[in-house]
């Protein structure tokens, strides 16, 4: 476990948890079909180290809806909680599913059983319930909106990291508004159990010079991800409190008893 801790730590640097590099065939193995952000984080890793940031949570509304900040969105909710509706693309209890639960405990608002939520099949199909009326929010991840964005079909209320994303500096982060919530989606990068300390190091160091490379910097503005490098205390300090956030919120809409 310490092993694969460190692993962690010092390549969190990708887009939670499961693409595994062997050592000795220096193959990258995405546990997901082809298309998605595992495969995006394999195929980047492998493009700039042979020639990885995180995918923000972001909060977002259909262009002509009447919420034009995320203090509005909330204050409509705490109003009538009935009266916003949030698509996402993970299952009743996932992660797109805490994140508004976050922001309206960070708002003050605590009865998050009265938030509505409808888990689609990804981030395309809840943005197209949003646009569509069916919803009035979408919750999600940058990667999931750039496209819409650049139609000008939505707004984006919040994304939900420290400073601004780049390249995408006109959206506000949720903790400029008032709510300190940081939200991101992470990948981290494992090695084989009986890995050596030599090899270990070796992965560990070529992962950090992607991290700190100029390619995958421009890879970041290009697919709306944010720097994201956690190393050694700092990441497991990270990890701690996002399990203890999440265990807390999972036993308050019942999904942990």
């Amino acid at each position: 476990m310490k092993k694969l801790i460190t692993a962690l730590t010092c390549a969190s640097i990708a887009l939670g948890a499961g693409v595994s590099i062997s050592a000795q065939a220096a193959e990258c193995i995405a546990p997901a079909n082809p298309g998605g952000g595992w495969d995006f984080t394999c195929r980047q890793i492998s493009k700039i180290m042979f020639d990885i940031g995180a995918d923000p949570g972001v909060i977002v509304v259909a262009a002509d809806s009447p919420h034009r900040s995320l203090n509005d969105l909330v204050d409509a909710i705490k109003q009538n909680p009935g009266s916003v509706a949030f698509a996402g693309g993970s299952a009743a209890g996932g992660f797109d599913h805490l994140k508004p639960l976050m922001i309206l405990k960070k708002g003050g608002f605590n009865d998050i059983t009265k938030i509505k939520y409808i888990g689609v099949d990804g981030g395309a199909d809840a943005i197209t319930q949003t646009v569509g009326g069916f919803t009035q929010a979408m919750t999600g991840d940058m990667s999931e909106i750039v496209g819409f964005l650049k139609s000008g079909d939505i707004r984006a209320l919040a994304v939900l990291t420290e400073t601004r994303v780049p390249g995408f500096e006109e959206i506000p982060t949720a903790r400029e508004q008032g709510f300190d919530v940081v939200a991101v989606n992470w990948r981290g990068l494992y090695v084989p159990k009986g890995i050596s300390d030599a090899d270990f190091n070796k992965w560990a160091d070529r992962l950090a010079r992607v991290a700190a490379s100029a390619e995958w910097q421009e890879a970041m503005v290009a697919n709306g991800l944010a720097p994201f490098t956690k190393v050694g205390g700092d990441f497991q300090s990270f990890i701690d409190d996002i399990v203890a956030d999440t265990v807390t919120l999972s036993k308050e809409i019942g999904v942990l008893n």
